[in-house]
């Protein structure tokens, strides 16, 4: 599904990614683990095309195409989606207007038939009954004076509707309190695990800690420093981070 060989990229004159390379396959959940500055979200930013992230060699390879030599909204509409450490305010746009025409644009690039005013309200109330997040709130402004933690589970509800083949969600946790983060830990393994008949699809998950690794259990889990990743494990791997701390495991 996704093929990373040797990626090298920088952000103005630095260095930040340093030859990194990982492959997730359909159906696996990979955590991405590093102390600040390692290049995690730099990672996030490059796969889903960010202006003023340089990528100066190696590849990826997204769905058999080359994903570096896509437009952003190329990269959505072939299955890819980016969760924002910091989901950004919309002021005058609603949520359901802004999904809606999200949704259509990526359905109308693969040749699908748009939905119907009709059919997208019924997806979205099934998307949002899954982070508990009342309908009144997708009528509101995007993120306009929602709190922390309803800006990431309407950020998740986004992900349920365009229904991606990869998710790569860049510290999805930061700023959750205990209650929302089992919320939208659920409502990830509800959208992106693999049902029977389903198809395959991944997730990129990037975060510092193992709190969030207690509700959407990774099958692989890496450890990212400067701008590489030098170890990868199971889930066991992100425990022992925990009690060791980053040198220690990384050493």
């Amino acid at each position: 599904m996704l093929k990373i060989t040797d990626l090298h990229a920088t952000v103005g004159e630095t260095e930040i990614l340093r030859g990194l390379t990982l492959e997730v396959n359909a159906g696996e959940v990979h955590a991405i683990m590093g102390p600040n500055g390692a290049g995690k979200s730099t990672l996030a930013y490059v796969l889903g095309g960010r202006p003023g992230y340089e990528v100066t060699s190696g590849s990826v390879e997204f769905m058999g195409q080359d994903l570096l030599a896509m437009d952003p909204h190329e990269r959505a509409a072939a299955g890819l989606f980016l969760g924002f450490q910091y989901p950004v305010e919309i002021p005058g746009v609603s949520n359901v207007q802004f999904l809606r025409e999200a949704l259509n644009a990526q359905r109308s690039a693969r040749g699908e038939a748009l939905l119907s005013g009709g059919d997208f309200l019924k997806l979205a109330k099934e998307k949002a009954a899954l982070l508990k997040l009342d309908m009144d709130m997708l009528k509101r402004n995007v993120n306009v004076g929602f709190s922390g933690g309803e800006k990431k589970r309407n950020e998740m509800v986004q992900m349920g509707i365009l229904d991606p083949a990869l998710a790569v969600l860049d510290e999805t946790d930061s700023g959750l309190d205990i209650d929302a983060l089992r919320v939208v830990g659920e409502g990830i393994n509800a959208i992106m695990r693999q049902r029977e008949g389903g198809p395959g699809k991944g997730v990129l998950l990037i975060t510092h800690y193992q709190r969030l690794l207690d509700y959407v259990q990774p099958d692989f889990v890496h450890v990212l420093s400067k701008g590489r990743i030098v170890k990868s494990g199971g889930a066991d791997l992100a425990l022992e981070l925990e009690r060791e701390g980053y040198e220690a495991v990384a050493a």
